[in-house]
């Protein structure tokens, strides 16, 4: 009875301490999300390379240049792109600058859901739901965010959007695996932070025979701060 009741006081003590720990850090976190684009900020200027499904693309984003003129195609599946491929860029780039704006994702997190499953002197690992982004969507309520944050600076090294179990978002459509995993880096006396890296898998099937499986790595380097051009 006496081993009961000590493991119980441990228990006790144990989620009074995750509690403790929990409140300490939510207003780093706070001061985090304040300034957090899963895109990176404002104003940066890089190279991005994707590479998946047996492709690979390479394109330098100008954050300088007008709206429409910001993207170029350096290299499709590692050469230089045929002149058929640059033009269906540029219609492509066309109709997806026209396009709506994405939720915000950081608006999503239910952080009344927030837990502590790790924590170091400088790093802090949190989990979250996620909240509906607008109407029609079907997939928030089956993902966790994971957050790695770097607890000296306040600043988000890893933002992690995963499934925890199958799910069917929609009637002939079943996702085994979702994941998409995007790392920063931490700032410094000359930058802020900046998305190094986007990596994304899924597994699934619609409709009992197409295959849904993807995966893909995209790395952005070679950052610049754009300055504007005089006209």
């Amino acid at each position: 009875m006496r081993f009961v009741l000590l493991a119980l006081i441990m228990a006790v003590v144990a989620v009074a301490e995750a509690s403790a720990s929990l409140d300490a850090v939510r207003p780093m976190l706070s001061e985090a999300l304040k300034t957090f684009r899963t895109e990176g900020p404002k104003g940066w200027s890089f190279t991005q390379t994707s590479r998946g499904e047996g492709h690979s693309r390479v394109e330098r984003y100008d954050a300088a240049q007008p709206e429409f003129e910001r993207w170029t195609l350096l290299q499709q599946d590692d050469r230089a792109p045929t002149p058929e491929e640059a033009q269906d860029y540029r219609e492509k780039l066309s109709r997806r600058s026209r396009g709506g704006t994405a939720p915000k994702l950081t608006d999503q997190l239910d952080l009344t859901t927030l837990t502590l499953p790790n924590e170091t002197d400088e790093r802090a690992t949190l989990r979250a739901h996620l909240k509906p982004g607008e109407a029609g969507d079907a997939t928030a309520k089956y993902m966790i965010a994971t957050i790695v944050l770097h607890k000296p600076t306040s600043t988000i090294e890893t933002f992690e959007l995963s499934a925890e179990a199958p799910f069917a978002p929609i009637l002939g459509v079943k996702i085994t695996a979702m994941r998409t995993t995007l790392t920063y880096s931490l700032p410094d006396a000359t930058r802020p932070t900046l998305l190094k890296t986007s990596e994304t898998h899924l597994r699934g099937r619609a409709y009992f025979f197409k295959s849904l499986d993807a995966d893909m790595t995209v790395t952005f380097t070679d950052y610049e701060r754009a300055s504007r051009r005089r006209k």
